[in-house]
């Protein structure tokens, strides 16, 4: 069965105003009773976390069950991954080429994860990092690079909810709103 997430990666935060744009984002949660203001045991792989509130179904698109677990916040440089699988492709952010990374019976491509495993391990080092696209060969920042099935975001702050159905865009829109109308993405997986 397994646990599912999604987590809202704040692609604009920074090291320096990650921490107040936490707080911003939880203040709002729980002015808007999305969640409770009460820490629990509620999110897997973390000693606390935000339990859904009496208005949880605010975030949602379709009420097609109430959420089991709650929100854990991510501060600090973070490769945001989509858990079990990977994703299949990238897709240039100068050309917009797509680079396969596995084939369609999901064998590796020899070579072409390498240059993005690379760029993983100095971006987590350094918040920097970049990856030439073998298409047009122009080097890229590696968080502008876009991943089949949004299974990667590379950011310093992400919201991750724990066994919530799906986000609705309007609330997507609207929390993106308050975290400064910064960039984001939704990373969804399972555990």
């Amino acid at each position: 069965m397994g646990s599912h997430f999604q987590i809202l990666v704040d692609l604009d935060a920074t090291p320096v105003d990650a921490k107040v744009l936490a707080a911003r984002g939880l203040e709002w949660l729980v002015e808007e009773e999305i969640v409770r203001a009460e820490r629990t045991d509620c999110v897997l792989g973390a000693p606390w976390g935000y339990p859904p509130g009496p208005r949880w179904a605010r975030a949602v698109g379709r009420e097609d069950w109430e959420p089991s677990d709650g929100l854990k916040i991510e501060t600090g440089r973070t490769v945001f991954h989509g858990g079990q699988g990977d994703a299949g492709y990238a897709v240039c952010p100068c050309c917009a080429a797509r680079v396969d990374l596995y084939t369609d019976e999901w064998d590796v491509i020899e070579g072409a994860w390498e240059p993005f495993d690379q760029a993983i391990g100095t971006w987590h080092d350094t918040g920097r990092a970049a990856v030439a696209c073998p298409h047009c060969g122009r080097a890229g920042e590696l968080g502008a690079w876009l991943w089949g099935n949004d299974h990667y975001a590379f950011g310093c702050l992400g919201f991750e909810f724990w066994n919530w159905p799906e986000f609705s865009p309007g609330f997507l829109e609207r929390f993106a709103g308050v975290l400064g109308g910064h960039r984001t993405v939704l990373v969804g997986g399972k555990l």
